[in-house]
């Protein structure tokens, strides 16, 4: 009952920040890289952000952060899904498409590999979908990290570019598309690897 109690404190105190500065949950969600439904989760008290999307969370609102970190729990109960990409276009793009197919899971996108990696640290990652050329920064390196990490990580490669494919297979990646991120290709994607976590919506 007590946790209960602080996600309802916590659901409303995010709404009220929200609407204060204007912000639709859409909006808030493309500011942070996640899909709206996440944020809609958080408002409604069904989940928690973790310590990195609290950060994120205040830094988007212009609030201190130790003033949600004091409201905010941890909670692992659905599906995390990561997408990493240093195109923010690309990226915003993808995890709308993702949270469609996926409105069940956590969606959270990233434009800096270290920063997935650190949220890989502290979260479980069910699967990864990683832009190859990811800048300065290699995405098939990120996925040995991620694997490093958890064995058990689903990681698919996107990227514009049919010639790396052969590359990518050589890692322990286990699916590859290429963009743009259509829901038709998560759907064959996540069949491929036998993933059911497509919401019921979404399977037809």
């Amino acid at each position: 009952m007590a946790s209960n109690n602080v996600n309802n404190v916590f659901a409303e105190t995010l709404r009220r920040l929200r609407t204060e500065r204007g912000l639709s949950q859409k909006k808030l969600g493309d500011l942070m890289f996640i899909d709206h439904s996440t944020v809609a989760r958080w408002e409604s008290g069904k989940r928690m952000p973790d310590a990195m999307m609290v950060t994120r969370l205040a830094g988007c609102l212009g609030v201190d952060a130790n003033t949600l970190f004091d409201l905010a729990a941890q909670s692992d109960d659905t599906h995390n899904i990561i997408m990493v990409d240093d195109n923010e276009v690309i990226l915003s793009h993808g995890v709308t498409v993702l949270g469609k197919v996926m409105s069940n899971a956590t969606i959270t996108g990233f434009i800096w590999p270290l920063e997935a990696i650190e949220y890989a640290r502290v979260n479980r990652i069910d699967l990864a979908i990683l832009d190859i050329a990811l800048g300065l920064s290699s995405g098939l390196d990120l996925c040995r990290t991620l694997l490093e990490i958890n064995p058990c990580t689903s990681v698919v490669f996107l990227t514009a570019y049919p010639d790396y494919a052969l590359d990518a297979w050589k890692t322990e990646a286990r699916g590859f598309l290429l963009k743009p991120l259509t829901p038709e290709g998560v759907r064959e994607q996540l069949k491929k690897l036998h993933i059911r976590f497509l919401s019921e919506d979404t399977k037809t």
